[in-house]
């Protein structure tokens, strides 16, 4: 595991990141979903792909990095950018978990690896609608206090600063950032996700012009069993890359 200490907007921001297979010519940067790490991503990817070298990064605020001010998901991206610049690392393919596909998306990589990922605009339900209207209005009355009774399980035990990042970047419909992307797309997904349900990635895979949907049964994690399976079509999605 290495820091690489990161200026931006006058703060700076610790990011902790791990390398593997660093003698690789070709970079695979792995980024994390929302209330995760990369070692996650390192357990399930690292066996895999040795032609590649993996850069397994800890998102602002979560794993080993640090975070000392509100961001947004485009905050995040550069945050990432800057770093590369650090550890020379290039966008050849950038795979994205969840909030971490997003982040994925704005670094405008050659070839976009989106696994399970965040960025599609889902309604809330009643039941939600309701919780969030009752902590506004216990919040007008001095109750604040009990903000984890209400918040979404992704948002309890945060960090005021996290806190405020997570309501900047849950609703945020990237529609027509997918529909621009003009990369190369592989999207993989589980069937039973709830937390990015399949009709996200069938939207998505409508608004890239240059997609590919795999559909892999399990949940929003999926991916830790099906890791092998999801390399090898990472690699033949950029073997085709060089083919244009």
């Amino acid at each position: 595991m290495a820091r690489k200490s990161i200026q931006y907007k006058q703060h700076t921001f610790n990011i902790s990141y791990e390398i593997v297979n660093p003698n690789a010519n070709v970079d695979i940067i792995i980024l994390h979903g929302w209330g995760s790490n990369k070692n996650l991503m390192k357990q399930s990817f690292a066996p895999f792909m040795s032609g590649f070298r993996h850069i397994y990064i800890d998102l602002p605020g979560f794993g080993n990095s640090t975070c000392s001010t509100v961001l947004t998901t485009q905050d995040v991206a550069r945050i990432v950018e800057l770093l590369m610049v650090q550890i020379n690392a290039s966008k050849d393919i950038v795979l994205g978990h969840s909030f971490g596909g997003k982040v994925a998306l704005l670094l405008n990589p050659k070839v976009l690896i989106l696994v399970a990922s965040a960025g599609i605009y889902i309604e809330k339900s009643l039941k939600v609608k309701t919780k969030i209207f009752l902590f506004k209005t216990l919040k007008v009355f001095g109750f604040s206090k009990f903000r984890s009774l209400f918040v979404a399980d992704d948002a309890k035990e945060l960090s005021e600063y996290m806190y405020q990042t997570f309501k900047n970047v849950v609703n945020e419909d990237f529609a027509e950032k997918f529909q621009a992307y003009q990369g190369k797309a592989l999207l993989c997904w589980g069937e039973d996700d709830t937390a990015t349900p399949l009709r996200s990635a069938k939207k998505i895979d409508a608004l890239i012009e240059d997609s590919q949907l795999e559909v892999y049964a399990g949940d929003h994690y999926f991916f830790m069993k099906n890791a092998k399976d999801i390399a090898q079509k990472i690699e033949k999605r950029f073997l085709e890359t060089l083919g244009k």
